[in-house]
């Protein structure tokens, strides 16, 4: 291995090391948009998701007889009966000027922004370019998600990218997810539903997040949680190959259903020395998983499924968070964990009834800098929700507090169902509901109203 590769690897696992230690310290608030890398399951099912394409170059080295690499994979995927997401980019061409960074690299595509399939070679390419393969991708059963039209960053990436260019704000990454979502509508009639920042990038200029972004559109967030390799340059092509399905043989070896409800993440594409391990390592993949009795499916059908990390979908809990989920309720955190033992406040409430008819509220609450209430920032993530529970007489704010972080009481939880849904739930002490008996309390009072 290099030192350029172990380098990179170096400073993925601090990354990671970092990420995780920050997930540990930030507070996970219900939010519209769930990020989805594993779903609770019994059943052995999992998805394998594709970054970077379509891609009409063959793969390096080519064993496929000149095949485009993206019609390597799915032709491959179906002889296991396997349905794939594709996590596509619209046209890289307009990334220029820039200059090709070096083999090997991490900037091995562009150094001021990526180029796909490679640097000179955008034409061979994405949505724009490869109808044909998009067309052949959607016949095959396969699901399309957007990786954005132009790949480029939604905010810096000082490690690994800090050199490269970013997008402005959160409106230019809106329009660039916009043009994407209106080709694959334009071109196929094809509605996306689930999208990937470039290079996991959340962070966007003037204090938005690719959650922000992904609300606007009606998106959820696809992430993955286990990689499937073959990105990583090693000192051989044959290396790379067994480094995707070697560790995923292990995993199966120590536990048969280590890989219920995972998204496995791949590349459509080249990795950084411009070899597609994926080509062959896919064939092992699957055949391992097959041989453990597992179907591979896409996100969407994964999450139809069972929509949460910590809820079976037999389990009572996560039966009337379905339901209320598929009323448009934001039932979930943003971690995509329901938590049904957790007490609800008055902000999950809010944000619960609210959060999806608040998005675009919340993107003018931010720009502006005004607090709503004295206790609540414009950036608190149910800020906007609490505005329109006390706007709608559903919640009260007293002295200008909302009290986001109180839990929710008797008589508040009375006030609500009454105003929101129309009716009350029975007169119990309600002091100290948790997130499961909310879930189970609305959808008694759903039944009672059809049309709540």
């Amino acid at each position: 291995m290099s030192l350029v590769t172990k380098g990179i690897g170096l400073a993925k696992k601090a990354k990671h090391r970092f990420q995780d230690q920050i997930r540990e310290r930030t507070p996970v608030y219900l939010s519209p948009v769930r990020r989805i890398e594993r779903v609770a399951t019994r059943e052995r099912i999992c998805a394998m998701t594709f970054d970077d394409g379509p891609c009409r170059l063959p793969a390096n080295p080519d064993r496929f007889r000149g095949k485009a690499l993206t019609l390597v994979l799915a032709e491959t995927l179906e002889r296991y009966g396997a349905k794939g997401t594709f996590d596509v980019v619209g046209d890289t061409s307009a990334n220029y000027p820039d200059k090709a960074g070096k083999h090997g690299s991490a900037s091995w595509g562009g150094v001021a922004y990526d180029h796909y399939p490679d640097f000179g070679k955008d034409d061979q390419g994405g949505v724009v370019h490869c109808p044909d393969l998009i067309a052949r991708l959607l016949a095959g059963g396969h699901e399309i998600t957007s990786h954005t039209y132009s790949h480029v960053l939604f905010g810096w990436k000082p490690l690994v990218y800090g050199r490269r260019r970013y997008l402005s704000g959160l409106d230019p990454v809106v329009e660039d997810l916009k043009k994407l979502h209106q080709a694959m509508e334009e071109g196929w009639g094809y509605p996306v539903r689930l999208s990937r920042p470039p290079h996991y990038v959340d962070g966007i200029r003037g204090g938005f997040t690719s959650y922000d972004a992904y609300a606007l559109m009606g998106y959820q967030y696809m992430a993955a949680s286990f990689d499937g390799a073959g990105w990583l340059p090693l000192e051989t092509y044959e290396a790379e190959v067994e480094a995707t399905w070697r560790p995923m043989e292990k995993m199966l070896l120590e536990d048969p259903d280590a890989f219920c409800g995972q998204i496995i993440f791949q590349k459509d594409g080249f990795n950084m020395a411009r070899r597609t391990p994926v080509a062959d390592g896919l064939d092992r993949q699957l055949q391992l998983l097959s041989d453990h009795g597992y179907k591979v499916t896409t996100v969407s059908e994964l999450l139809e499924r069972s929509p949460f990390r910590d809820a079976l979908p037999e389990s009572e809990a996560g039966q009337a968070a379905r339901k209320l989920l598929s009323r448009g309720w934001c039932v979930a955190y943003q971690d995509n964990t329901l938590r049904p033992d957790a007490p609800l406040t008055r902000g999950e409430l809010a944000m619960m009834a609210y959060g999806w008819e608040t998005v675009r509220r919340r993107v003018a609450l931010i720009r502006s800098g005004r607090a709503p209430f004295r206790d609540m920032e414009p950036r608190h993530p149910y800020a906007a929700a609490a505005m329109q529970a006390v706007e709608s007489g559903a919640m009260t704010a007293v002295d200008g507090r909302f009290r986001p972080d109180d839990p929710v009481t008797a008589v508040e939880l009375a006030q609500f169902c009454a105003t929101r849904l129309g009716r009350t739930p029975p007169l119990e002490n309600r002091d100290g509901l948790t997130h499961g008996a909310f879930f189970r309390t609305v959808e008694k009072l759903l039944e009672q109203q059809p049309d709540a």
